[in-house]
């Protein structure tokens, strides 16, 4: 295994000390990574905002070459990080080789967009348009699901913008994003990208610091309260995509075992460790029988297994505190409703989670309320499509759902009454770099990808100018 370094001011440094990253999907550590202490974390602060002028006074399309060059090389280098990938996070070899070139596509997305004036009114007498400037340091905060693509949605947009940014990867899944830092260190000045590693000890010190513009924080929906908190000391700009409880209305005219497919794939995805997954099912009773039965197979002839695996379908969770946090839902769900498929923690080493259906749940079970973050999906019966919106929308949450039917008018319709920042119809999870994603209630503020996710690294200024 190579040697792992954090990135500030350009230099590739150690940490003040180190720490063990384990593969979840034995429980051992396989890796050392540098932890940074707070003198580090000023050094890499310091950094970006020595670097913000020049880097900012740079052309969008001279930032944007470069960052093109970052992506390549990135491309370049898919084989070897996503088995790091893999090693750290637990995901299936060809998932981590899928978020390795969606972080590429991204970043060459985002070189293509510009920021230009926008006239607001003009005239005889008057000219009045808005501009936007860079707004200097960008903390970039990002979790353990998807490690690289998480910066990559927040680091491309920021240095398009013409911003400098200090990465600070989850405590658990550094070591993907140490090695983006290195690809960084090679192509970009010095200090506009920083990369430096905490023991989740470090958030509130790089949050609160008095030299840092914005914040870009994406995790759970608690740790983003505590973000936005140390935001408010100073007013600073923050952009937060927090957690989720996606439901999945399933109309009455659709297909129980095509859809249960399609919601499974939905809810099982990266072991169900995204934002965004289906978290809950509604289906009417008249195809709700067949359609837990389908869902029940699938969960049985899921591949569960360590993601080097050849076939590998669904790997561990990620770390032992959310194995453990499952392990106390799937107890609560076997007295909450009935438990068709899985419903156990695995006996073998490293973190691994059954792929676990629940039928016959009522609202107020945990394992619908709050948000797995695993490979488990409630299946809750309905009749009246009016009672079913009251119940998907009654909750903190509101990042994403979706509405499954053949009549795609009346799905349609049903989904604008969902409310969450997305709603997709007959189909889940469909992002791109192009289309802006956020959260509504508690899943967040402010956008991440798409023209409006790069403005959120921007201040916008109005000038106004009297003509005669």
């Amino acid at each position: 295994m190579s040697e792992f370094k954090q990135l500030i001011g350009g230099e590739l440094v150690g940490g003040a000390r180190e720490m063990d990253v384990v593969n979840p999907a034995n429980g051992k550590p396989f890796a050392k990574c540098p932890v940074a202490d707070e003198a580090q974390l000023n050094e890499a602060v310091a950094a970006a905002r020595a670097a913000f002028p020049a880097w900012a006074a740079k052309s969008q399309d001279e930032r944007a070459e470069l960052i093109n060059k970052v992506a390549d090389a990135l491309g370049e280098q898919t084989a070897d990080l996503a088995r790091l990938l893999t090693t750290e996070q637990g995901k299936p070899l060809d998932q981590a080789g899928m978020e390795l070139m969606a972080s590429g596509f991204t970043m060459k997305t985002f070189t293509g967009m510009r920021l230009e004036p926008r006239t607001i009114q003009e005239n005889e007498k008057q000219k009045v348009y808005e501009i936007r400037k860079p707004l200097g340091v960008v903390a970039a905060i990002t979790p353990w699901n998807f490690p690289l693509m998480m910066v990559v949605h927040k680091v491309a947009p920021a240095l398009l913008a013409g911003n400098t940014v200090v990465v600070k990867p989850a405590a658990t899944t550094p070591l993907t994003t140490l090695k983006f830092g290195e690809i960084c260190q090679k192509i970009l000045p010095p200090g506009v990208v920083n990369v430096i590693c905490d023991q989740n000890d470090l958030g509130d010190k790089l949050t609160s610091h008095p030299d840092v513009d914005k914040i870009s924080f994406t995790g759970s929906t608690a740790t983003g309260k505590k973000v936005m908190e140390a935001a408010s000391r100073a007013v600073k700009r923050v952009t937060l995509e927090l957690g989720g409880n996606d439901a999945a209305i399933v109309l009455d005219d659709a297909d129980p075992v095509e859809t249960a497919q399609k919601v499974f794939q939905a809810a099982m995805a990266n072991a169900g460790q995204v934002c965004l997954a289906v978290k809950r099912a509604y289906v009417p009773g008249k195809i709700y029988d067949a359609f837990c039965d389908e869902l029940a197979r699938l969960a049985g002839a899921a591949v569960v297994d360590e993601g080097t695996a050849q076939g590998a379908q669904i790997g561990p969770v990620q770390n032992q505190m959310q194995y453990e946090k499952l392990k106390g839902l799937l107890e609560s769900a076997k007295a909450e409703g009935k438990v068709i498929a899985g419903g156990n923690a695995m006996d073998r080493e490293g973190f691994f989670i059954e792929p676990t259906i629940v039928r016959d749940v009522t609202e107020d079970a945990r394992i619908v309320r709050e948000e797995q973050f695993g490979p488990v999906l409630p299946v809750l019966r309905y009749d009246e499509i009016e009672d079913v919106l009251v119940r998907a929308n009654d909750t903190d949450y509101g990042l994403g759902g979706s509405v499954w039917g053949k009549d795609i008018e009346r799905a349609t319709k049903v989904a604008e009454r969902v409310q969450s920042g997305t709603v997709w119809v007959n189909q889940h999870m469909a992002l791109a770099p192009n289309i802006p994603f956020r959260g509504a209630k508690q899943s967040g503020m402010g956008a991440e990808l798409g023209p409006e996710g790069l403005n959120e690294f921007t201040q916008a200024t109005v000038i106004n100018v009297k003509l005669t």
